[in-house]
């Protein structure tokens, strides 16, 4: 392959360079494009066409079911490592050895502590309020707390202000579900674990001592590493080009929580339930409702199933329709929702329409049956998606940081009027 793309515009001939990527994906230089050709540029409306910077983070391709983060397989990383461990290499690029996991750790747990107006803050909202809205302020809150910006060349600041995130973000998310249960806000232990702390903070009733399920534990780690980070997708591209302007770290995630909250994106989990809610009080018919998925001219559509980066399977889905399983086995559950679930699985692995199109159930389907059976409720959804989605926000921000990036400013194509007179209020 030549390492030259030729563009041709009327009677003029240009020449722009090749990228080409570890994973052998090339891409057309074109940062000069509008300069060479006195004014063009190209559209590419949703950026699906489109590379906005060069990333070591995580590698996805689509076709064939690949997801790596730092060039370590899901498949492992899910199996084989835990929930901040798989962090720690997104954030800093290597696995940690056992001294800087645990320096990591302990550090992380020195930071856990919120100042106690942000408590004042979080009293203020109405239980009424999403869970996403409030997470997305009161993690903008905590720069009034840490005002100083961060020095991205000083390799002490920039850890200062991983550690103190990743400490305050559980606490906040356990925080925002118990104003919505109405329980106490309260604070993890030093003597648990990261996962265990984010189960005890969010789950520990006030007159008995909490107990971690191994099962659900160890789903919940799973969820939140398959959750982790995942290519230039909305809400990672937000926290990149809010960055760009030199936003801060705290405020940058606060934006891609917000891009995170919306139903195409992170909400598609929360989707699921509502979807299967509505199947139930129609009688929970899971035929009709996969016949009604198969026919264009019905409005209904299938929520959890397909994905529109993976063609063929989701490799996220494969790991936790396992930890799915023995969850509901493990717990015992009987709740017709959780059936309808079953049923709906059952039916697309089954029916030739949904495998000749490779709908399978993607990982929103069985992280929200998942968040069901541990008693998360279903407004709470898209934010354990954020818990597992912060350890990939921030190596992209650092990244973006780091290799000095521009600050994001897409072109348009104006369609609007042509420059045209005003007129006077009365001549209107």
């Amino acid at each position: 392959m030549s390492d030259i793309a030729k563009l041709q515009i009327g009677e003029n001939s240009y020449e722009f360079p090749l990228v080409k990527g570890t994973e052998n994906e090339v891409a057309i230089d074109i940062k000069s494009l509008r300069t060479a050709t006195n004014g063009v540029i190209t559209i590419d409306a949703g950026f699906k066409n489109t590379g906005s910077c060069e990333s070591g983070i995580t590698f996805l391709d689509g076709e064939k079911g690949i997801l790596r983060y730092r060039g370590y397989s899901i498949d492992e990383l899910a199996e084989k490592a835990d929930f901040l461990e798989v962090a720690y290499a997104l954030i800093f690029g290597e696995l940690p050895t056992k001294e800087e996991l645990d320096k990591f750790h302990a550090d992380i747990k020195l930071k856990s502590v919120v100042d106690d107006d942000v408590r004042k803050i979080l009293e203020a909202f109405p239980k009424t309020a999403h869970p996403m809205g409030i997470l997305s302020s009161l993690t903008s809150a905590l720069t009034a707390f840490n005002p100083s910006s961060v020095n991205v060349n000083s390799e002490e600041e920039m850890y200062n202000a991983i550690v103190k995130i990743m400490g305050k973000f559980p606490v906040l998310v356990a925080w925002t579900m118990r104003k919505k249960s109405g329980l106490p806000l309260n604070y993890g232990s030093k003597s648990l674990g990261y996962v265990e702390n984010i189960m005890k903070m969010m789950f520990e009733e006030p007159n008995e001592e909490y107990v971690i399920n191994p099962i659900i534990k160890d789903a919940l780690d799973k969820l939140l590493i398959l959750h982790a980070d995942h290519e230039q997708n909305c809400s990672t591209s937000t926290v990149r080009i809010a960055g760009s302007s030199h936003a801060g770290l705290f405020a940058s995630l606060s934006a891609g929580i917000s891009a995170l909250w919306g139903p195409l994106h992170g909400g598609a989990n929360q989707a699921v339930l509502e979807m299967l809610e509505a199947i139930k009080e129609d009688g929970g018919d899971t035929k009709k409702y996969m016949a009604k998925a198969k026919d264009k001219n019905d409005p209904f559509r299938l929520m959890g199933f397909g994905h529109r980066v993976y063609k063929n399977f989701d490799p996220r889905a494969t790991i936790i329709k396992k930890a799915a399983d023995e969850v509901l086995k493990d717990l015992g559950i009987e709740d017709p929702i959780l059936e309808i679930a079953r049923g709906l699985e059952q039916e697309a692995l089954n029916d030739s329409y949904f495998v000749d199109r490779k709908l399978y159930p993607n990982v929103d389907f069985y992280s929200g049956i998942i968040y069901r059976a541990m008693g998360i409720p279903v407004e709470m959804f898209t934010v354990m998606f954020a818990l597992g989605r912060l350890p990939g926000w921030i190596a992209q921000w650092k990244e973006m940081r780091l290799n000095k990036e521009p600050i994001g400013r897409p072109r348009q194509i104006y369609t609007g009027e042509n420059l045209r007179p005003f007129k006077s209020i009365e001549k209107r």
